[in-house]
């Protein structure tokens, strides 16, 4: 950790000497950005990818990518199913296509298992007249998120258990199984899993969509459920992948994934108002192609170095702790609390007047303190956070 500061330091240092870079070193955070001239303040982040808040940073050669996708036309179907052909490779399916964003992927894939490519019924959309309609949903699956699916025309039913589930299974009404993949990041008792669910849809013969649009990493969930048998997987084109944040994946099974293209836009049906550009669709591939490459252990290891540098430089603040862990996702992360009667802030409290201050401040906030993770952080992000929250924390403990 001392070989990490010293050099961030005599970077800092170096760059100091470069006309221009200093002023705006001493500057508000952001204070040169193109959103400061709008009067919008950038924030500094210590959440993952979060869509409320921008999403991700696309890597230069996802913006070159996209910069050149700029300077030609394209029949845009042609491309989706070109871009499609390798994602699909990727993630170990069928088939896939490239949609705007997840809640579109799983709005689209919802309506390929009402529809298949019947015309009639495409163009029912968003009010099926036919029985089978229902997707059913084990409760502890539900978010907010499912109402795509009550979008596309779908009527939803939910269940508590998995018996309950079973039993409401229909092969004249059940037209899709929905299940939430980030359910199995803290299995609990009485949840199913994906793949029961899989297992259900098998037994019964209807399409299981899975929805995993944010669980990256770890990279094998690129093609876990497809590989397990889910008939639709839905992953953000954003957040882990670090593509275009406007951009989402919808993987599996051919037929399926065909009859989501003639829902989706250039065609005049449901999916249409989600249009998805070519500059997103060569933003896309180039992002999952850099993120199928990656040395996934090195690039954690940056994230836990800032979160450990976290760890190391929020010590000694009165009543404040900071500890380092790994998460169930696999990568370091840092839990900070502190003593009611030093600092006489709730959680809520020190995370609105952090957001609301300068620079505007972002993390995991809960009633008792919060979670620091550092995977959306710039380098030297880590440094500013620690000059912060030290700041903050000490200007906020009662005094001796």
């Amino acid at each position: 950790m001392n070989f990490l500061r010293r050099d961030v330091f005599k970077a800092a240092a170096l760059l100091s000497w470069v006309p221009g870079l200093k002023a705006k070193a001493k500057g508000p955070y952001g204070a040169n950005s193109i959103y400061s001239k709008l009067g919008v303040k950038p924030i500094l982040t210590c959440r993952g990818h979060t869509t409320a808040f921008g999403g991700s940073l696309m890597p230069e050669e996802v913006m070159r990518a996209m910069q050149e996708a700029n300077d030609y036309f394209v029949d845009i179907i042609d491309l989706q199913r070109a871009v499609g052909k390798r994602i699909a490779e990727i993630m170990k399916s069928e088939a896939a296509l490239v949609s705007a964003g997840s809640f579109s992927a799983m709005l689209l894939g919802c309506a390929a298992c009402l529809t298949g490519t019947d015309k009639a019924k495409i163009e029912a959309l968003p009010h099926p007249t036919w029985p089978k309609r229902e997707v059913l949903i084990q409760k502890a699956h539900r978010i907010y998120y499912d109402r795509a699916y009550r979008a596309a025309g779908a009527t939803v039913r939910e269940f508590e258990t998995k018996a309950e589930f079973e039993r409401a299974i229909n092969p004249q009404t059940t037209v899709m199984l929905a299940a939430l993949a980030s359910t199995e990041q803290n299995p609990k008792p009485g949840v199913m899993t994906v793949k029961e669910y899989i297992e259900l849809g098998k037994k019964h013969g209807i399409p299981v969509l899975v929805d995993a649009a944010s669980e990256l990493p770890p990279s094998t969930n690129l093609s876990r459920w497809t590989t397990m048998g889910a008939d639709l997987v839905v992953i953000s084109g954003g957040k882990g992948v670090l593509g275009p944040q406007s951009s989402g994946m919808l993987a599996g099974r051919k037929d399926l994934i065909e009859a989501a293209l003639l829902h989706s836009s250039p065609y005049p049906n449901i999916g249409r108002g989600m249009k998805v550009g070519k500059e997103e669709m060569i933003g896309l591939l180039v992002a999952l192609e850099r993120y199928h490459n990656l040395d996934h252990d090195a690039v954690q290891e940056t994230w836990n170095r800032k979160a450990r540098y976290l760890a190391d430089n929020l010590q000694g603040i009165p009543g404040f702790t900071a500890k380092y862990r790994i998460n169930p996702q696999g990568f370091g992360e840092v839990r900070i609390d502190w003593d009611r009667n030093v600092i006489p802030l709730s959680g809520k409290e020190a995370a609105t007047k952090l957001y609301n201050g300068e620079p505007k401040f972002m993390y995991y906030d809960d009633d008792e303190g919060g979670v620091l993770q550092t995977r959306s952080m710039k380098d030297g992000d880590e440094i500013l956070v620690v000059r912060l929250l030290s700041g903050f924390f000490r200007a906020n403990a009662k005094k001796a």
